[in-house]
């Protein structure tokens, strides 16, 4: 059954190059009502930012083409557009973590991610 988005349904982009974290973070938010949107890599993700208007990103530092943090950079700088975006990450360099604070992320979870903690984080930034 092909999935059809409604103007009421928040829609989150995941990029996530981990086929098995994406999966999970995919299930996760899809139980929670949401509907979602995959990338595996910051070209697949661009293409999809350009294309799509989201209620949230939920981004990985480390991508293949271009990293979570050049994302974040060209959505706000060339794109201009203040969609709220949320790091999931294993890496949790601080020199990292102040960068993306700089950009204007929302949230930053460090994997191995307690899946609670991730909803109402999501919860508390797509305010439903």
């Amino acid at each position: 059954m092909e999935h059809m988005s409604t103007d009421d349904e928040m829609g989150i982009l995941i990029c996530e190059d981990n086929k098995l974290a994406k999966k999970t973070l995919s299930l996760l938010i899809e139980k929670e009502g949401y509907s979602t949107d995959t990338a595996e890599d910051g070209i697949e993700a661009l293409h999809l930012i350009t294309e799509n208007n989201y209620d949230l990103i939920v981004v990985d530092i480390h991508l293949p083409y271009h990293s979570g943090l050049e994302l974040i950079k060209y959505l706000r700088s060339d794109m201009n557009k203040n969609t709220p975006v949320l790091i999931v990450s294993a890496f949790s360099d601080p020199q990292v973590q102040k960068q993306a604070g700089d950009l204007g992320i929302n949230g930053y979870i460090v994997k191995p991610f307690n899946p609670g903690e991730l909803l109402e984080k999501i919860r508390s930034i797509c305010k439903k």
